[in-house]
């Protein structure tokens, strides 16, 4: 019947050893739209985005800035260790699923008062014994094994393992997400550098335009057929186109200093790599538009896809997990605790069998009164619950917008970049016709100028609009959360000794 009875215990703990306490969890819907994104999105739904998606603009030194970013960018370092960080919590975790095992050796030393306990047994021995008892110091010896093992019934380390691996993959969702946003940011720098270096090269032309203007109006002068307030006006002109350029040579600086943030590098080390000399001689390193629209794939791939969705995604499955934590805490803990050493009060005598000592058996706690803290706990934590459920939905809606929203521009901005691109044409024919006129004699230098001005703008504002078409794509990808998947170099998981710091 003991033997019965052992077993009955036995499959009993067994059983309960497969249970967790608390809710299990059940990846949410992000209920996004099954069919398509919207009318505005589903014309460009075929299949995902390519990782590398930088290279629709067939630029080869965005590429090569690209590609170090995963090794050199400081956010994504620092994420990289958050990464480690949250490994180690994990084992740290893990480690209470086995025994813990202590080995100790201990040589105690102790003088006994004449007038404590001792002078008691020597009054005792003295009156039994004409010889007085001295009890004046004792050396003890002791060596000995210490384990202890908390039986895991009711999930508490279970859950608690289960919420460490989804922080794990948090971090590492969290890392995925400052890769994205890296690289992102660079290509954006970068499109606007090089939009700036356009606007230059433009402001250039223009001021060069000016002065044949004004070149033209002070040779009228001199063959008296006009005032001296048309040059004065035409170098009023040129002056302008002048001012520019100081102002847009200031924002490539700051740029191209972006760039260089964004790689680790100080201000000033990527002068060379990111001139405007290099670009004007190859100008079809121009961070043009591509000429389609990227692909989207399907909406349910979102949710997939974009790192920081899926990072919410472990938070709300790490809170689910704490929960059951909370709940484990109610019930009791049992552990299986056993000492093993060897005790003596002479040196010689520990090894010997007869100095064995041991003890074993198992402790129950149980809580009885803790003031509410193990409730407050609980409903704390179904709160940070509902919380990381709230944020996962908020964090899909701003997923689900930032899609429509950059493909919305971007469409937008295509349709602006076509008509300013009709405009051009036909200022630049304006103005040659009423240069042609002003030179002749058969019109006013005010149309002239006019002309002239109108033309100089819509170039501007073309050349901006084909940046912002730029800036619409490399929105578009992000928003699409591409990027992580095959941009991270060998090696980039691990972590790395900074030789910044001073230890």
């Amino acid at each position: 019947m003991a033997a019965r009875r052992s077993l009955l215990a036995l499959a009993a703990m067994a059983w309960l050893a497969g249970c967790n306490a608390g809710p299990d969890f059940a990846p949410p819907d992000p209920r996004l739209p099954k069919d398509a994104f919207s009318a505005e999105a589903a014309r460009g739904v075929r299949e995902p985005p390519s990782p590398t998606w930088w290279k629709v603009f067939h630029d080869p030194v965005l590429t090569e800035l690209e590609a170090r970013v995963a090794q050199d960018n400081l956010d994504v370092k620092t994420a990289t260790i958050r990464l480690a960080e949250s490994r180690f919590q994990r084992g740290v975790a893990a480690s209470a699923q086995l025994p813990g095992i202590n080995a100790d050796a201990k040589y105690q030393y102790e003088l006994y008062s004449q007038n404590g306990i001792a002078s008691l047994l020597s009054s005792l021995s003295s009156s039994s014994s004409s010889t007085p008892l001295t009890i004046p110091s004792i050396s003890d010896y002791t060596v000995g094994f210490d384990a202890s093992w908390e039986l895991d019934l009711w999930g508490h380390v279970r859950r608690a393992v289960e919420s460490a691996d989804a922080q794990v993959e948090q971090s590492d969702e969290l890392r995925r997400d400052a890769l994205v946003s890296s690289l992102a940011e660079l290509a954006r720098d970068y499109v606007q550098l090089r939009g700036v270096q356009t606007q230059i090269r433009i402001a250039n032309e223009n001021l060069r335009i000016g002065q044949d203007t004004e070149n033209l109006a002070q040779e009228r002068q001199r063959k008296g057929v006009a005032t001296g307030f048309d040059a004065q006006t035409a170098a009023a002109q040129v002056e302008n186109l002048r001012a520019q350029i100081p102002a847009l040579a200031a924002q490539e600086s700051q740029y191209a200093n972006a760039i260089g943030f964004l790689l680790d590098l100080p201000p000033g080390a990527l002068r060379q790599e990111l001139g405007a000399q290099e670009l004007g001689a190859r100008k079809k390193t121009l961070a043009l538009a591509p000429p389609g629209a990227p692909s989207l794939g399907v909406p349910s791939e979102l949710a997939r896809r974009r790192p920081d969705i899926r990072a919410a995604e472990a938070q709300l499955h790490a809170a689910t997990a704490d929960i059951g934590v909370a709940v484990a805490s109610f019930y009791p803990t049992i552990k299986l605790n056993g000492v093993v050493s060897l005790d003596a009060l002479d040196l010689k005598n520990v090894f010997k069998a007869s100095s064995l000592q041991y003890n074993a058996g198992p402790s129950v706690s149980l809580p009885i009164f803790d003031a509410g803290r193990l409730k407050s706990t609980l409903e704390l934590r179904k709160a940070q619950q509902q919380e990381a459920a709230i944020a996962y939905q908020k964090t899909v809606l701003q997923a689900w917008r930032e899609v429509v929203d950059a493909l919305t521009a971007y469409r937008r901005e295509q349709e602006r970049q076509s008509a300013l691109r009709r405009q051009v044409e036909h200022s630049r024919q304006a103005l040659a016709i009423a240069r042609a006129r002003y030179k002749d004699g058969l019109g006013e230098f005010l149309a002239l100028l006019d002309a002239e001005r109108t033309f100089l703008q819509a170039v501007q504002q073309y050349e901006t609009s084909t940046t912002n078409v730029s800036l619409d794509v490399v929105a578009l990808y992000k928003a699409l959360g591409g990027g992580w998947e095959g941009s991270f170099p060998q090696g980039a998981g691990e972590l790395e000794p900074v030789s910044l710091l001073p230890f």
